[in-house]
């Protein structure tokens, strides 16, 4: 199975088609939950065991959510409400000094 053309928007510092479904997986799913859409969630769903996106979420943090983005996913789409996951390991910082 191929990444979906479609999806190239999603990994747009990547070619999706060097991507590989397993050695990338870690990237791909996280890339997909920080950016995609519904639409792309499910695709990660259709393509990824539940077992496997649980354990790639907990297991190999992605920084690169927003906070709003990072609860959905954990709460609603993963359904890990009440499992303790540290928010800093995910969550992009982004402060400003403006001054």
């Amino acid at each position: 199975m191929k990444i979906p053309k479609k999806l190239q928007s999603v990994f747009w510092s990547a070619d999706i088609n060097k991507l590989d479904l397993e050695k990338d997986k870690n990237y791909i799913i996280h890339q997909i939950f920080s950016h995609g859409n519904l639409d792309d969630i499910k695709w990660v769903f259709d393509t990824f065991s539940r077992n496997e996106i649980s354990n790639i979420f907990i297991s190999t943090p992605y920084k690169d959510y927003r906070k709003s983005r990072f609860y959905f996913i954990k709460n609603h789409i993963i359904n890990l409400k009440d499992k303790l996951i540290n928010e800093n390991r995910y969550v992009k910082n982004t402060p400003r000094d403006i001054r």
